[in-house]
């Protein structure tokens, strides 16, 4: 390494060691349960092994709302900022969950679709339980009214069509919240973490945040319209690998190129555009879900085009990006592409 090169790096550490911490984490959860499907599922022992390890490692547990509001004011963040979040509103999260997180007094968020609540299901908590966890300080928000996919249009429904019957659903879901619950937190957890550029134009335009199911860490950088959470169920529940993410971090990104994330296009590809500091570019490292390592291009100091090898399999896939911190020993920068290729 050359002087000029070592003193370039040791400038870059010593700037961002002086940054305030912006990253934070958003965990997903379904179901507390050893009886339901393994994939969306959690045992109470391990979800309580999760508990612990924050709890032993002095992470900050804090309300979604606080955090959102913290980084989208550009408020500086404790280091090891954490939300807790489940999708669904199943009955195992008031039988299951919810007793372990009031021991550990952690704050959590439930995210509900009114409409299944209001017909009676019986494997969703009805408006009693969710007050009563409201009154104990969890907060519930919108997952539309029925988990039905938001982006897909019915058939011989035009645009405009479309965007009044999902208007009507997103915001006929925030009343019933806020007349059950008293709660109006415009958040919405996009059902199957599924979301197209209409989808989030409507969401923006009327004034949500969206958050998704592809992984990543979030900063005051971050699309405010698909913000990523890092599943913790099922597979993704193994606390080894879980530990990284939850140290994980989020790039400061400048801007995202691609057609669309639901997209006809195989190999959908995408450029990203970085503010450059904490990260060397030979260490980026992407990886296509199914497939391996992505092909990367970069076309200036700052900018990367990642493209699959291969073509993707119908359905969801990710491209998932990751560099290790130059400044933040055994923390790792981390960025989730979420594609749902369509003929």
């Amino acid at each position: 390494m050359t002087i000029k090169k070592f003193f370039h790096s040791l400038l870059s550490i010593l700037f961002c060691l002086s940054l305030p911490a912006h990253s934070a984490v958003i965990l997903q959860y379904h179901h507390v349960s050893e009886t339901l499907p393994a994939v969306t599922s959690v045992s109470a022992e391990t979800f309580t092994e999760h508990l612990n390890y924050l709890k032993q490692h002095d992470f900050n547990v804090v309300p979604l709302n606080e955090l959102l509001s913290a980084l989208q004011q550009g408020q500086s963040l404790p280091d090891k900022t954490v939300a807790i979040t489940f999708d669904d509103g199943y009955n195992n999260n008031y039988e299951q969950a919810a007793p372990i997180l009031e021991k550990f007094a952690y704050p959590y968020t439930i995210f509900v679709n009114p409409k299944l609540i209001d017909e009676g299901k019986g494997y969703v908590m009805g408006w009693n339980k969710l007050r009563e966890l409201a009154k104990k300080g969890a907060l519930i928000s919108n997952h539309s009214a029925q988990h039905d996919y938001l982006h897909r249009k019915l058939a011989d429904e035009t645009p405009q069509q479309w965007q009044a019957r999902i208007k009507q659903d997103i915001l006929s879901s925030q009343q019933r919240i806020k007349e059950e619950i008293g709660h109006d937190y415009k958040y919405l957890a996009y059902p199957y973490g599924e979301f197209n550029n209409q989808l989030q134009s409507l969401v923006k335009e009327l004034g949500f945040i969206g958050i998704g199911q592809h992984s990543g860490a979030i900063n005051k950088d971050s699309d405010f319209s698909r913000l990523p959470r890092f599943p913790a169920s099922g597979f993704y529940s193994k606390l080894d690998t879980l530990v990284t993410k939850l140290n994980s971090r989020a790039f400061s990104i400048q801007e995202l190129t691609y057609i669309d994330s639901v997209t006809s296009q195989n190999p959908p590809q995408i450029s990203i555009k970085f503010n450059m500091g904490d990260f060397h570019k030979s260490q980026l490292a992407c990886y296509v879900s199914g497939i391996g390592q992505a092909k990367l291009n970069w076309s200036a100091a700052d900018t990367v085009t990642i493209n699959s090898p291969k073509n993707l399999a119908q359905g969801r896939s990710r491209f998932n990006c990751t560099a290790p911190s130059i400044a933040h020993k055994n923390s790792y920068y981390w960025f989730s592409q979420p594609w749902v290729i369509v003929q």
